[in-house]
């Protein structure tokens, strides 16, 4: 296990990139704490798969340096970093048995084969592969393939950091919760270095103690479920976390008082003087609606009832505005927001901006 330091990390595909858009992975400065359990979440394209390459060997960065622990791996090729790594598409031996497919990187590590038949044994029971130990792996399935490519990863106990890159994308939708649920087990069991790259926001959430999302190549937040729902550090991340994701509204913000549209709020806080693009975030989940005339006035276009709640598309001020209300609340007529001061985002130019005295700032 490791902790990995990546300093000043910047990577470029071009061969003499000048400008920040040259970067497919923007400066990121941060040290991932040994035995954590992180994600890298982001939309396809925004550099997440390039700095897990970068971080296992299979890359070297334009600039900057990862350290393992005090060890300068920069340079180093994948099979000097001792790492495990778990790829999207399953990479097994069609000719070996499932067990030998989980016995493989042990053996070559020449692992003792008492402590080798314990480890498969594990994996096996783990996976739900104990009937199908010693069948060739050719005629699997997809998704039980993927199974023993996941397993070889867990089998090795002594490596520095076990990276997977969307693990799941072949596993059907019950199976993934099961094998995010072992994958939890086996990070609390074992204390892994653990770095799961992916675009589902509820395998990055169930998973990651920590979440690093990116966007653009750039690592926007990183965080704890709680604080990127609660206090998203840019408007993306509050687009892309939540379902339905955050309202962005513009707005202007003097002092302790927000500005939509004709309608003014007290913020309870002040905030400097602001320049550029002003938005206003707010969580559906952090809005009440109230009858006529107790909040700011909304036109209700649609109610979807989920069953444990409804969502309410409505619009404030000219733009789209959603409101989440638990399951058998009432939507009254000519309805209104309240929006409870304290689950009030500011932004300036995407960025989330602390108000005088609030938490976090």
């Amino acid at each position: 296990m490791a902790r990995i330091t990546l300093g000043k990390l910047a990577h470029s595909y071009l061969p003499n990139p000048k400008k920040e858009s040259d970067f497919a992975l923007k400066e990121i400065d941060h040290v991932w704490e040994d035995g954590g359990a992180y994600a890298l979440l982001g939309p396809s394209g925004c550099g997440k798969t390039t700095l897990l390459n970068i971080i296992s060997g299979l890359l070297v960065p334009s600039r900057g340096s990862i350290l393992f622990d005090e060890v300068d791996v920069t340079q180093l090729a994948p099979e000097q970093r001792n790492i495990a790594q778990v790829f999207q598409f399953p990479v097994v031996y069609d000719t070996m048995t499932v067990a030998e497919n989980l016995a493989f990187p042990l053996a070559n590590r020449k692992v003792a084969k008492s402590e080798i038949d314990k480890r498969v044994a594990e994996a096996l029971d783990m996976l739900d592969l104990q009937g199908k130990a010693n069948r060739k792996a050719q005629g699997l399935t997809a998704d039980e393939k993927q199974k023993i490519s996941l397993g070889r990863g867990l089998v090795r106990y002594d490596v520095n950091a076990i990276l997977f890159d969307e693990p799941l994308t072949v596993i059907d939708p019950h199976m993934k919760w099961q094998l995010r649920t072992k994958l939890k087990e086996l990070h609390r069991r074992f204390g892994h270095t653990m770095i799961y790259v992916t675009h589902d926001q509820t395998e990055a959430l169930t998973f990651a103690d920590k979440v690093v999302v990116m966007y653009e190549g750039e690592v926007v937040q990183i965080g704890t479920p709680e604080e990127l729902f609660d206090r998203p550090a840019h408007t993306f991340v509050g687009y892309f976390i939540g379902s339905p994701g955050m309202n962005v509204l513009p707005c202007a913000v003097t002092g302790s008082k927000l500005r939509l549209g004709g309608q003014e709020v007290e913020l309870g806080r002040a905030y400097p003087q602001l320049d550029g693009k002003v938005e206003v975030g707010i969580r559906p989940e952090f809005v009440r609606l109230a009858p006529a005339g107790q909040g700011l006035p909304i036109t209700v276009s649609r109610v979807e009832d989920i069953g444990r709640f409804k969502i309410v598309r409505a619009r404030l001020e000219g733009q789209t505005f959603d409101a989440v209300l638990p399951e058998g609340s009432e939507v009254p007529e000519g309805a209104s927001a309240v929006i409870d001061p304290a689950r009030i985002n500011i932004y300036r130019d995407s960025h989330l901006v602390r108000g005088q005295g609030q938490a976090g700032g």
